[in-house]
């Protein structure tokens, strides 16, 4: 038996506790892609927290000016790579804004059609990865992979390529789309509606779901303004700001949709608006399929090579993760003198310490995947 000496008291320092640093990644099942952030916890609450970036860079920006105004498309791609052709849009968009160039009308009536699936695509990969982070385990990865499966067989239909489709061109297309496009893409819509309905029953309507979610890190309007967030995050705290609506694009002036938007800003409310924008877009899609035009889709007067002599500009489109913008600038030459990418994955990411701090470990987990970043952007 121990026999303590007289003089040993016990004090408060004997139960004060020793904060532990902890490593998310970067490889990390719960991270989301290549990253790392360093919890600081007390106990099981998180004091601190540091993300560390930069695994996937690639040099997007710099490539871009070391390439012609059409071999740069691949590059584009490869930011968010969930959701290709919606990048393809953006980056084609400055490239005509700085030259003046026109897009037949058709071809503007599919980009938007491939740009709505692609939204869809990417919000299915949030579902099944986000379900999987609360606890569903594998069913929800496995419905939101039976959808995204059957869109990328469309995809792969229209320009011969699945993930990286290099589909568009500054001045329209790479080419049309099959005969049968209609057809395919009315099942392909049912077929998605179902998939929401099942995505519904699985995590809306799970009372295990909702318990962990509701309530969780919410964000005010304030807030979302100051930190930069855009999309999703942005519209949860109840600000209906969408760039196709505040700032109309393309032909989404002629399109009817609302904008779907939260209360509180928490971790429900970004679910739940990420599920209602799939549901817009299918009416986007529809809306795009009984307006389409015949014409081309590619401007037969753009030269084989593309020069631009001066100018500048700064293109914002409502990407699937927020304002997904590309400044450009060119001096001469068919190569741009400098490409800049907004991306919105790096701005929303840049609030994850704000919003994990003061919560438990195992909720910083689901507050990161609710954010719904993809590395390829945030890296470029």
């Amino acid at each position: 038996m121990t026999v303590w000496p007289e003089e040993r008291l016990v004090t408060a320092d004997d139960f004060n506790t020793v904060d532990m640093t902890i490593n998310v990644g970067p490889q990390h099942p719960a991270t989301h892609g290549v990253f790392r952030m360093v919890l600081t916890v007390d106990g099981e609450m998180v004091v601190d927290c540091e993300p560390y970036i930069g695994y996937l860079h690639r040099g997007l920006e710099k490539l871009t000016e070391n390439h012609d105004y059409r071999q740069s498309m691949g590059w584009w791609d490869r930011t968010d790579y969930l959701a290709g052709m919606a990048c393809e849009m953006a980056y084609c968009m400055a490239v005509e804004k700085l030259g003046q160039f026109e897009v037949p009308e058709r071809a503007e009536y599919i980009r938007v059609m491939m740009v709505e699936l692609s939204r869809i695509l990417s919000h299915l990969m949030f579902f099944g990865a986000f379900g999987a982070d609360v606890g569903s385990f594998g069913t929800s990865f496995i419905y939101a992979w039976r959808e995204r499966e059957r869109i990328y067989d469309f995809f792969e239909e229209v320009s011969g390529d699945r993930m990286f489709p290099t589909y568009f061109r500054p001045g329209g297309l790479q080419m049309d789309l099959p005969e049968n496009y209609e057809d395919r893409v009315r099942w392909l819509l049912g077929s998605i509606r179902q998939g929401l309905e099942d995505f519904d029953g699985l995590l809306t309507g799970n009372e295990i779901f909702v318990e962990r979610c509701r309530g969780l890190s919410p964000v005010t309007q304030e807030q979302a303004i100051d930190w930069g967030l855009s999309g999703a995050c942005l519209r949860s705290t109840g600000l209906p700001y969408d760039i196709r609506k505040v700032e109309p694009y393309s032909i989404y002036d002629r399109l009817k949709f609302d904008i779907p938007v939260g209360k509180t800003g928490d971790i429900f409310d970004r679910f739940i608006v990420r599920m209602a924008e799939a549901w817009q877009s299918t009416k986007i899609i529809e809306q795009c399929l009984d307006q389409m035009p015949k014409g081309l889709v590619l401007n037969p007067d753009l030269p084989k090579t593309l020069r631009i002599e001066s100018g500048e500009c700064y293109v914002r489109t409502e990407g699937t993760k927020g304002e997904y913008g590309v400044y450009a600038m060119a001096k001469g030459g068919n190569k741009p003198y400098r490409m800049k990418l907004r991306s919105p994955s790096f701005c929303n990411l840049s609030a994850l310490k704000q919003m994990v701090v003061g919560h438990y470990v195992a909720d910083a987990i689901i507050i990161l995947g609710s954010l719904d970043i993809v590395l390829g952007e945030v890296d470029k």
